[in-house]
């Protein structure tokens, strides 16, 4: 992805030598939303009250699921930062079948995958985060790993990154982000796509602005150029399509989901639900059936207490960039890392400090960039 969020001599928003700002324009963040999630479960116990609060916590607690990426890794893995920064992974995923297969992209044969992959870098301090895409259609080299259910999986040599999730699961996802950065990821957070288009509706919609006609039977998706409301379903295929608009790619697809994730969080900051606990309960459950954690996250306390230090990250604080990449001049339908400038990315990750401008200008980028506002 070229500089589209690169002014500064680290992405500005960042923190710079221990604590200056970064931050791709106001870059949104999508752990922004898992963190709305948090304070709308918090609020929905306490609005409830009484013997009504103990209901609600313990229907809540049982919508989450969990995974036990530690144990399926063990101990060969990147060390674990000691300054108080975090990484989280973040994909969003569909089984293709249940309430996915009807979906906008779904109907493959049931096999679990992941179209959508960000790496949340939280800095020390917990007042910025940096936010990198990882492109499903990057070749990779994915290492051998061990899923949660103990069975292990050879590994494999120039195989698109989304084939870890779909070998895998979570556990082998997490394994080759980890070898891909050289970075510990802290945390899992997995957002099911049927859980999505629910989440939007109980919203009552986004609103967004499109530049130019996106027209993609596949994704289920017929917009034309104008400011619309959308509901779940639409939503859900705007953030999946690459066929109805820019050049096809999953970097022009990127830039859409970057894009509605700024559309979403500034909804959220609209939405007024505290009054009204029925909504406020309806919306906690919804997102909380829709998200699956590590077993670190995986009780409603333990998810409001980490969300909790993250409160003071707002979209101002936020850089959003794609993993530097370059296409792949055998095959343009995929990408390969820009081996140089993703390292400045992890460097600068694993020390804590702003990505530089240096990696974000001159790789691969979609033609998406403006057509959603």
């Amino acid at each position: 992805m070229s500089a589209e969020s690169t002014p500064g001599p680290g992405i500005p928003g960042a923190p710079g030598p221990r604590g200056s700002a970064k931050g791709r324009r106001r870059k949104p963040r999508g752990k922004h939303t898992g963190l709305k999630i948090a304070v709308w479960t918090a609020a929905g116990v306490v609005v409830l009250g009484g013997a009504g609060a103990g209901y609600v916590y313990f229907k809540l607690n049982g919508n989450l699921d969990s995974v036990d990426i530690n144990q399926a890794l063990g101990t060969d893995r990147p060390t674990k930062a000691d300054n108080g920064s975090e990484n989280i992974l973040v994909l969003g995923s569909d089984s293709r079948s249940g309430g996915n297969r009807k979906l906008g992209g779904g109907a493959d044969e049931g096999s679990a995958r992941s179209d959508t992959a960000m790496i949340v870098h939280i800095y020390e301090g917990h007042k910025k985060a940096s936010v990198v895409s990882v492109p499903r259609d990057t070749l990779i080299d994915r290492p051998e790993c061990t899923d949660t259910d103990g069975v292990t999986h050879d590994a494999a040599r120039g195989v698109m990154f989304n084939s870890a999730f779909t070998t895998g699961g979570a556990a082998c996802a997490v394994k080759t982000v980890e070898s891909i950065t050289d970075l510990r990821m802290d945390h899992y957070l997995e957002v099911d796509f049927s859980g999505f288009q629910k989440l939007v509706d109980e919203l009552g919609g986004v609103e967004v602005t499109t530049t130019q006609d996106i027209d993609d039977p596949d994704s289920h998706l017929n917009l034309k150029a104008g400011t619309h409301r959308l509901d779940g379903e639409q939503a859900l295929g705007l953030v999946r399509t690459r066929h109805g608009v820019g050049d096809g790619s999953d970097l022009g697809r990127i830039q859409l989901q970057q894009a509605f994730i700024k559309a979403l969080v500034a909804q959220l900051n609209d939405v007024g639900v505290l009054g009204n606990p029925k909504r406020l309960y309806d919306l906690a459950d919804t997102a909380t059936k829709a998200v699956t954690t590590d077993s670190d996250l995986g009780s409603v306390n333990s998810l409001l207490s980490w969300a909790g230090g993250l409160k003071g990250i707002g979209p101002a604080d936020m850089t959003m960039i794609t993993m530097p990449v370059q296409y792949d001049p055998v095959d343009l339908n995929r990408v390969l890392p820009d081996e140089k400038k993703a390292d400045l990315v992890w460097r600068a990750l694993k020390s804590d400090r702003p990505i530089p401008r240096a990696a974000t200008t001159g790789t691969a980028t979609g033609q998406a960039k403006s057509v959603v506002e």
